[in-house]
Protein backbone atom coordinates (compact mmCIF):
# COMPACT_ATOMS: atom_id res chain seq x y z
CA UNK A 1 0.00 0.00 0.00
CA UNK A 2 1.07 3.55 -1.28
CA UNK A 3 1.75 6.24 1.69
CA UNK A 4 -0.45 8.65 -0.32
CA UNK A 5 -3.47 5.29 0.17
CA UNK A 6 -2.70 5.69 4.07
CA UNK A 7 -2.83 9.37 4.00
CA UNK A 8 -5.76 9.22 1.63
CA UNK A 9 -7.70 6.86 4.03
CA UNK A 10 -7.00 8.61 7.62
CA UNK A 11 -7.22 12.00 6.06
CA UNK A 12 -10.61 11.52 4.40
CA UNK A 13 -12.31 9.51 6.98
CA UNK A 14 -11.09 12.60 9.59
CA UNK A 15 -12.79 15.23 6.89
CA UNK A 16 -15.74 12.74 6.95
CA UNK A 17 -16.40 12.61 10.03
CA UNK A 18 -15.93 16.32 10.80
CA UNK A 19 -18.38 17.17 7.67
CA UNK A 20 -21.26 14.20 9.16
CA UNK A 21 -21.15 16.13 12.87
CA UNK A 22 -21.33 19.66 10.89
CA UNK A 23 -24.76 18.45 8.94
CA UNK A 24 -26.13 15.94 10.30
CA UNK A 25 -24.94 15.39 13.85
CA UNK A 26 -23.14 13.07 16.67
CA UNK A 27 -26.07 9.99 15.87
CA UNK A 28 -25.62 9.66 12.36
CA UNK A 29 -22.03 10.23 12.84
CA UNK A 30 -21.56 7.45 14.66
CA UNK A 31 -24.04 4.68 12.70
CA UNK A 32 -22.28 6.57 9.41
CA UNK A 33 -18.84 5.50 10.24
CA UNK A 34 -19.02 2.36 12.54
CA UNK A 35 -17.20 -0.21 11.09
CA UNK A 36 -14.05 2.24 9.47
CA UNK A 37 -12.65 2.28 12.83
CA UNK A 38 -8.56 1.78 12.47
CA UNK A 39 -8.96 1.97 8.13
CA UNK A 40 -5.38 2.63 7.15
CA UNK A 41 -2.54 1.29 4.79
CA UNK A 42 -3.06 -2.02 5.52
CA UNK A 43 -6.92 -2.94 5.55
CA UNK A 44 -8.21 -4.88 2.83
CA UNK A 45 -9.26 -2.74 -0.17
CA UNK A 46 -12.13 -4.87 -0.37
CA UNK A 47 -13.05 -4.50 3.15
CA UNK A 48 -13.24 -0.69 2.46
CA UNK A 49 -14.86 -0.46 -0.80
CA UNK A 50 -17.62 -2.68 0.40
CA UNK A 51 -17.55 -0.28 4.03
CA UNK A 52 -17.98 2.57 1.72
CA UNK A 53 -21.18 1.02 -0.13
CA UNK A 54 -22.74 0.44 3.02
CA UNK A 55 -21.90 3.72 4.15
CA UNK A 56 -23.39 5.91 1.56
CA UNK A 57 -26.27 3.43 1.58
CA UNK A 58 -26.39 4.23 5.60
CA UNK A 59 -26.01 7.99 5.28
CA UNK A 60 -28.64 8.31 2.74
CA UNK A 61 -31.48 6.35 4.70
CA UNK A 62 -30.48 8.98 7.86
CA UNK A 63 -30.59 12.05 5.84
CA UNK A 64 -32.06 14.07 3.03
CA UNK A 65 -30.74 14.11 -0.60
CA UNK A 66 -29.15 18.03 -0.05
CA UNK A 67 -27.78 16.90 3.39
CA UNK A 68 -26.42 13.87 1.77
CA UNK A 69 -24.67 15.86 -0.76
CA UNK A 70 -23.81 18.35 1.91
CA UNK A 71 -21.83 15.79 3.68
CA UNK A 72 -20.19 14.59 0.64
CA UNK A 73 -19.11 18.00 -0.44
CA UNK A 74 -17.40 18.72 2.40
CA UNK A 75 -15.00 16.66 2.04
CA UNK A 76 -13.56 17.48 -1.37
CA UNK A 77 -9.78 17.39 -1.38
CA UNK A 78 -8.85 21.35 -1.02
CA UNK A 79 -7.18 23.49 -4.14
CA UNK A 80 -4.05 24.98 -2.82
CA UNK A 81 -5.18 28.24 -1.86
CA UNK A 82 -1.95 30.37 -2.59
CA UNK A 83 -2.40 29.30 -5.99
CA UNK A 84 -5.52 31.17 -6.24
CA UNK A 85 -4.66 34.19 -4.31
CA UNK A 86 -4.10 36.29 -7.74
CA UNK A 87 -7.41 35.36 -9.08
CA UNK A 88 -9.07 36.24 -5.60
CA UNK A 89 -7.25 39.43 -5.68
CA UNK A 90 -8.20 40.37 -9.08
CA UNK A 91 -11.63 39.61 -8.68
CA UNK A 92 -11.77 41.48 -5.43
CA UNK A 93 -10.42 44.09 -7.19
CA UNK A 94 -12.47 44.28 -10.61
CA UNK A 95 -15.45 41.48 -9.47
CA UNK A 96 -14.40 40.09 -13.18
CA UNK A 97 -15.59 36.36 -13.55
CA UNK A 98 -14.98 35.72 -17.41
CA UNK A 99 -11.34 37.30 -16.14
CA UNK A 100 -10.54 35.09 -13.10
CA UNK A 101 -12.18 32.17 -15.56
CA UNK A 102 -9.86 33.19 -18.02
CA UNK A 103 -6.74 33.01 -15.27
CA UNK A 104 -7.84 29.57 -14.16
CA UNK A 105 -7.65 28.17 -17.46
CA UNK A 106 -4.57 29.58 -17.46
CA UNK A 107 -3.05 27.87 -15.14
CA UNK A 108 -4.28 24.89 -15.76
CA UNK A 109 -3.02 24.79 -18.98
CA UNK A 110 0.29 25.76 -17.39
CA UNK A 111 0.03 22.82 -14.66
CA UNK A 112 -0.21 20.17 -17.66
CA UNK A 113 2.74 21.71 -19.47
CA UNK A 114 5.43 21.72 -16.75
CA UNK A 115 3.91 19.88 -13.66
CA UNK A 116 2.72 16.74 -15.83
CA UNK A 117 5.34 17.89 -18.73
CA UNK A 118 2.65 16.76 -21.73
CA UNK A 119 3.71 17.46 -25.42
CA UNK A 120 1.58 20.26 -27.07
CA UNK A 121 -0.39 17.38 -28.93
CA UNK A 122 -1.79 15.94 -25.56
CA UNK A 123 -2.43 19.33 -24.05
CA UNK A 124 -4.34 20.44 -26.96
CA UNK A 125 -6.48 17.19 -26.88
CA UNK A 126 -7.15 17.83 -22.86
CA UNK A 127 -8.21 21.57 -23.47
CA UNK A 128 -10.23 20.59 -26.72
CA UNK A 129 -12.41 18.11 -24.57
CA UNK A 130 -12.85 20.79 -22.36
CA UNK A 131 -11.46 18.80 -19.33
CA UNK A 132 -9.62 20.58 -16.37
CA UNK A 133 -9.61 23.09 -13.80
CA UNK A 134 -11.32 25.79 -15.06
CA UNK A 135 -14.49 24.14 -16.99
CA UNK A 136 -16.45 25.67 -19.54
CA UNK A 137 -18.38 28.91 -18.68
CA UNK A 138 -21.78 29.84 -20.10
CA UNK A 139 -23.30 32.74 -17.91
CA UNK A 140 -23.16 31.82 -14.13
CA UNK A 141 -23.23 28.29 -15.20
CA UNK A 142 -20.05 26.22 -15.22
CA UNK A 143 -19.57 22.89 -16.36
CA UNK A 144 -16.12 21.57 -15.22
CA UNK A 145 -14.94 17.86 -16.67
CA UNK A 146 -12.85 16.65 -14.74
CA UNK A 147 -9.22 14.90 -15.96
CA UNK A 148 -8.32 12.01 -15.13
CA UNK A 149 -6.38 11.06 -12.48
CA UNK A 150 -2.72 12.68 -13.33
CA UNK A 151 -0.65 9.10 -13.10
CA UNK A 152 -2.91 7.27 -15.45
CA UNK A 153 -3.75 10.34 -17.99
CA UNK A 154 -1.67 9.03 -20.85
CA UNK A 155 -2.53 5.60 -20.16
CA UNK A 156 -5.54 6.26 -20.13
CA UNK A 157 -5.67 8.32 -23.41
CA UNK A 158 -4.21 4.99 -25.12
CA UNK A 159 -6.77 3.02 -24.02
CA UNK A 160 -10.07 1.74 -26.07
CA UNK A 161 -11.44 -0.30 -23.35
CA UNK A 162 -13.77 2.03 -21.88
CA UNK A 163 -14.74 -0.35 -18.81
CA UNK A 164 -10.39 0.06 -18.17
CA UNK A 165 -10.76 3.51 -18.90
CA UNK A 166 -13.31 4.23 -16.23
CA UNK A 167 -11.42 2.06 -13.92
CA UNK A 168 -8.66 4.54 -13.92
CA UNK A 169 -10.84 8.00 -14.35
CA UNK A 170 -11.17 8.48 -10.94
CA UNK A 171 -9.16 10.51 -8.19
CA UNK A 172 -10.52 8.62 -5.55
CA UNK A 173 -8.14 5.69 -4.94
CA UNK A 174 -11.39 4.16 -3.25
CA UNK A 175 -13.67 4.64 -5.87
CA UNK A 176 -11.16 3.30 -8.67
CA UNK A 177 -11.20 0.13 -6.95
CA UNK A 178 -14.56 -0.08 -6.73
CA UNK A 179 -15.12 0.49 -10.25
CA UNK A 180 -12.28 -1.90 -11.19
CA UNK A 181 -14.44 -4.59 -8.47
CA UNK A 182 -17.64 -3.88 -10.47
CA UNK A 183 -18.98 -2.79 -7.03
CA UNK A 184 -21.94 -0.54 -6.92
CA UNK A 185 -21.34 2.81 -4.81
CA UNK A 186 -23.63 5.28 -4.65
CA UNK A 187 -23.23 8.29 -6.62
CA UNK A 188 -23.29 10.50 -3.94
CA UNK A 189 -19.94 9.71 -3.15
CA UNK A 190 -18.92 12.07 -6.24
CA UNK A 191 -19.95 15.21 -4.28
CA UNK A 192 -16.84 14.77 -2.75
CA UNK A 193 -15.20 15.40 -6.33
CA UNK A 194 -17.91 18.23 -7.01
CA UNK A 195 -16.59 19.88 -3.63
CA UNK A 196 -12.80 20.23 -5.02
CA UNK A 197 -14.92 22.86 -7.53
CA UNK A 198 -16.98 24.27 -4.78
CA UNK A 199 -14.17 24.90 -2.87
CA UNK A 200 -11.94 26.62 -5.90
CA UNK A 201 -14.82 29.10 -6.68
CA UNK A 202 -16.17 29.67 -3.03
CA UNK A 203 -12.18 30.74 -2.03
CA UNK A 204 -11.68 32.95 -5.17
CA UNK A 205 -15.45 35.16 -4.73
CA UNK A 206 -15.16 34.49 -1.16
CA UNK A 207 -18.88 33.50 -1.84
CA UNK A 208 -21.08 30.35 -1.50
CA UNK A 209 -21.74 28.30 -5.02
CA UNK A 210 -23.96 25.61 -5.56
CA UNK A 211 -22.66 22.17 -7.35
CA UNK A 212 -24.55 19.52 -9.02
CA UNK A 213 -23.26 15.98 -10.57
CA UNK A 214 -23.99 15.85 -13.89
CA UNK A 215 -22.30 12.34 -14.91
CA UNK A 216 -20.15 9.75 -12.95
CA UNK A 217 -18.42 6.56 -13.92
CA UNK A 218 -19.97 5.25 -10.85
CA UNK A 219 -22.78 5.55 -12.95
CA UNK A 220 -21.14 4.07 -15.66
CA UNK A 221 -20.41 7.37 -17.60
CA UNK A 222 -17.53 8.02 -19.55
CA UNK A 223 -16.39 11.07 -17.55
CA UNK A 224 -17.45 12.60 -14.61
CA UNK A 225 -18.97 16.15 -14.93
CA UNK A 226 -19.85 18.75 -12.67
CA UNK A 227 -21.94 21.67 -12.82
CA UNK A 228 -20.83 24.72 -10.69
CA UNK A 229 -23.64 27.39 -10.44
CA UNK A 230 -22.24 30.74 -9.24
CA UNK A 231 -24.33 33.43 -7.49
CA UNK A 232 -26.42 35.58 -10.34
CA UNK A 233 -24.82 39.23 -9.17
CA UNK A 234 -21.15 37.47 -9.49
Amino acid sequence: MSQDQFDFERYWLDKFSRCLDAVAGEQVRLEVLAGSEGFGAETNRDEVIAWTQGAMDCLESLVNEEQARAVLAGCGCPYPREQLAEMRRVYAETGDVDRVHDMLQEHFEAFLRDTLQLDETMIAQVVGRGWGLAGVKDGNTIIATKIPKSGFLAQYMNESDPEKRRAMYCHCPRLRDAVRSGVPISATYCYCGAGFYKGVWEEILQRPVEVEVLESVMRGDEVCKVAIQLPEDA
